[in-house]
């Protein structure tokens, strides 16, 4: 019997990198990876190509094989704004017309929570559709674009689009490990009350719950990714300050206000000096506001590989208590 064949489009990145580690001992499928960026950890099994080189694309993938695409643009200080059309929409639209020509069944696309915008708690994968970015707006739109390659051949095509909340993990350099340097640092400062709740994903969870969608029969599957509990930022902070042998007790609070002035201000010096900045008002935003999902994965019958309790911990001895000054790291959002 033969191997299945994977592409993993953007591979490259923290996500793909994690999925590929995975798929990297498997018996039954054998994968590839399809990027403009070289693989740190498979560089032998990068393929040059950028989304948005249709022609490349043909080159890359091959026939039969399956499609995950986790390439994207999602950074909020993405320049020129246009990028997030280039590459979510149109990168979409041209791995779709690959997929015609290859004769492909099998696409999953790695969206995001973020074409809820600022949702109520609870929303699931009915919520309603208002993203507050160009990043959210244009993963919509890419959904679209591979629900109308679905809908040429229900019957045979699969569609999974899994909509992950905010994925940390080992190596990643994005908000969440931010906020976990802050606090080992000591130079953490607490804005607003800390009672709002924050659903988060750990990658390796992630990754498996992709592993496990390869198996899905033809149909379209939208799913939500969140790990639970969901905590808030108070009790965040506390378990990480206790991994670190330290107080669980926040000894000073900003208030919102006045956190969201200062990332205001430092927006205005990021755009007079066109340099990017730690801090700005929507990160200020994004961290004092409520972000809980809900998901429908358990009906699948999908167990997570990893509790979030665990996960927590094992990121911050990773990063903060253990030596991995010479492993590779992921810088995203």
């Amino acid at each position: 019997m033969s191997k299945l064949t994977v592409s993993l489009i953007g591979g490259s990145g923290f996500i793909g990198s994690r999925l590929a580690l995975r798929f990297l001992n498997s018996k039954e499928l054998d994968f590839e990876i399809v990027d403009k960026v070289v693989s740190q950890f498979f560089p032998e099994k990068t393929l040059s190509c950028d989304v948005r080189d249709i022609e490349k694309l043909k080159e890359s993938i091959y026939k039969g094989s399956v499609l995950i695409n986790l390439a994207a643009e999602h950074r909020d200080d993405v320049y020129p704004k246009s990028l997030y059309d280039e590459v979510n929409v149109y990168g979409a639209k041209n791995i779709c017309a690959v997929a015609r020509k290859k004769n492909i069944e099998r696409i999953i696309f790695t969206s995001s929570v973020a074409v809820y915008g600022f949702a109520p708690p609870k929303t699931n994968e009915y919520g309603l559709i208002n993203p507050f970015n160009d990043y959210g707006r244009t993963k919509w739109e890419a959904e679209q674009i591979y629900k109308a390659w679905q809908e040429e051949d229900p019957k045979n095509r699969t569609l999974v689009i899994i909509r992950p909340t905010v994925v940390f993990g080992e190596r990643n350099r994005g908000n969440v490990f931010n906020l976990l340097q802050q606090i080992a640092s000591g130079r953490f400062l607490m804005v607003g009350q800390g009672k709002n709740r924050k659903s988060m994903a750990y990658v390796e969870n992630v990754v498996a719950f992709i592993e496990y969608s390869l198996n899905f029969k033809p149909g379209v599957y939208i799913y939500n990714y969140i790990d639970k509990p969901d905590f808030t930022m108070n009790s965040l902070i506390g378990r990480v300050n206790r991994i670190l042998g330290r107080s669980e007790k926040i000894k000073f609070r900003l208030p919102y206000l006045v956190g969201i002035t200062i990332g205001k201000l430092f927006d205005l010096i990021a755009f007079v000096t066109r340099k990017k900045m730690a801090i700005s008002a929507i990160r200020v935003k994004k961290f004092c506001a409520n972000s809980v999902y809900e998901s429908a994965i358990s009906q699948t019958g999908f167990i997570p590989p990893v509790k979030l309790e665990d996960a927590i911990e094992r990121t911050v001895r990773y990063e903060f208590l253990e030596n991995h000054e010479k492993e590779p790291v992921f810088f995203s959002e």
